[in-house]
């Protein structure tokens, strides 16, 4: 049997389905605007930065009105089709951050640590039910030319303070039997591994209980001044209503904004993700990977890999 036919036979029962979104428990969705509605705060996104918006808000001030308007579901988009790697760094990475913000990347360090501390809070003051994991992540080289880095960039860490072990091939197999793998840099801290549609469904839990109102399936097709003299807010207009807020935060990430004037600074970006069934107690055993870290090659097309709380493989990259 030729390669094409063991993989046409491996996948002929896999359904082409968001894994983190296939669930039983999927909350049904809110439902749409079809009224004309005033409020404090409108949020235009139903992902991460549209729901933490609005929580955060909610939780500032308990008697602002905050409406969120999500064009489909919420975490339909980015924010429930991703590996559920929860990374403090927020510039892609150390050595991405150093070519660029040299004099700054102390601080963005900091400040990534302070969001993801902040984010662990949030899931434990809310009860949020999405299997977080403090694991750290394990960047694995798979080609010569990697392998050289390796020492390098544990370098670069160590002067900046984040805690790394250097492996060798022998010590990266003992923590994931692969015979692909020359080495690794186990990154001790600034990763958890969650499941991020939980994550987004229980952060649309905690700000509903908090009084913020929810319009799902209802996209922003507009947005416009409107007010004057010395009082000013806006109005988005949706299919079959309208918000007027005294603000409004546009949440919207990689999909079209309802402000043309940004578009050409986004770009959406596609990865793939394939999942296993769960694995077997002798099949965990045989892989190794008890501290259960996020895995990542250090190709520039990299791919990714972790376990979910059921002991699947999740594999993605581009």
């Amino acid at each position: 049997m030729n390669a094409e036919a063991i993989g046409a036979r491996a996948l002929a029962e896999a359904r082409p389905e968001v894994f983190w979104l296939d669930r039983p428990e999927r909350p049904e969705p809110s439902p749409c605007l079809d009224t004309d509605l005033d409020a404090d705060l409108v949020v235009v996104g139903g992902g991460f930065t549209g729901l933490w918006t609005a929580l955060t808000a909610a939780e500032a001030d308990p008697g602002r009105s905050i409406v969120v308007l999500e064009a489909d579901t919420i975490a339909f988009g980015a924010s429930g089709r991703n590996g559920g790697f929860c990374e403090a760094s927020l510039t892609h990475g150390l050595e991405n951050g150093v070519a660029h913000w040299p004099d700054e990347v102390d601080t963005l360090l900091r400040l990534g640590d302070g969001n993801l501390q902040g984010l662990l809070d949030v899931i434990s003051r809310h009860g949020i039910d999405c299997s977080p994991e403090p694991t750290g992540a394990l960047n694995v080289a798979v080609a010569p030319w990697q392998a050289d880095s390796l020492a390098d960039s544990a370098t670069l860490h160590e002067v900046h303070g984040l805690s790394v072990t250097l492996l060798d091939a022998p010590s990266t197999r003992s923590e994931v039997d692969s015979p692909t793998y020359l080495g690794g840099i186990w990154h001790h801290d600034g990763v958890v591994m969650l499941d991020p549609a939980r994550l987004a469904w229980g952060l649309r839990r905690a700000a509903e209980s908090l009084g913020v109102r929810f319009f799902e399936n209802t996209p922003a097709r507009s947005i416009e001044t409107v007010g004057g003299g010395g009082t000013t807010g806006v109005r988005i207009r949706t299919d079959a209503g309208s918000v007027a807020a005294s603000r409004a935060v546009v949440a919207t990430n990689a999909f079209h904004p309802p402000i043309r004037r940004i578009r050409r600074y986004i770009a959406p970006v596609y990865d793939h993700v394939l999942v296993t069934e769960p694995l077997s107690a002798d099949q965990m055993a045989g892989i190794g990977w008890s501290n259960r870290q996020g895995l990542s090659d250090m190709g520039s097309q990299f791919h990714y890999y972790r376990l979910t709380s059921d002991d699947r493989i999740l594999w993605g990259g581009w």
